[in-house]
């Protein structure tokens, strides 16, 4: 049943994003001149790093999922036995890679502020932050959640279902915001 709310939910977060997709390109439509000169200040390299940082954080995520799947919550042994981690430990690599892709959209922003681009600024601006600090709200809340099932993995006695579960359906939701930020890369930064 988790696993069912949860894809169910994220249906109606589709629609969310869908929703600020529309907004970008209708807007887009009406100013294209605004676009020609505004995309010149975003820091492309930059923000492909950063993608490749969440994308990375998609794939620790998922080892971590396997790992839950297998009944395995913490490492077996050393921790610097890769091979021996359990899903804890994933989804702490996770957790960090997110915070670092948080960190990093705060980076651009501050860049991007000091060169006129405010929330206020103009349609561009306006809609360039609302769609990116909306993704960054959910990467937040990403985050909170993988505390939370670590948290839980670390105060158990025992890792059972109910925690793979959690782990799971985290997952879920983890997997999503990375597609939802592929496609603000790409509509943002390289459909310039």
């Amino acid at each position: 049943m988790a696993a069912v709310g949860t894809i169910v939910w994220l249906s109606s977060e589709l629609m969310f994003f869908a929703g600020l997709f529309a907004i970008y390109f209708s807007i887009r439509s009406v100013r294209p001149d605004l676009w020609a000169g505004e995309t010149e200040k975003l820091n492309v390299p930059f923000a492909a790093v950063n993608t490749l940082i969440l994308v990375i954080s998609s794939v620790w995520c998922q080892l971590g999922v396997f790992k839950a799947e297998q009944g395995i919550g913490s490492r077996q042994g050393s921790l610097l036995q890769v091979s021996s981690w359990g899903m804890r430990e994933w989804y702490v690599l996770t957790y960090l890679f997110g915070a670092v892709f948080v960190a990093g959209q705060v980076f651009e922003y501050a860049e991007l502020w000091s060169h006129g681009i405010a929330l206020n600024a103009n349609a561009y601006a306006s809609v360039f932050f609302l769609t990116t600090g909306f993704h960054a709200i959910h990467v937040a809340g990403g985050l909170i959640a993988f505390l939370l099932i670590i948290g839980r993995s670390m105060t158990a006695r025992q890792f059972t279902h109910r925690q793979a579960t959690g782990a799971i359906v985290t997952s879920y939701y983890w997997h999503f915001v990375d597609v939802v930020w592929i496609g603000l890369f790409a509509a943002i930064y390289l459909l310039q």
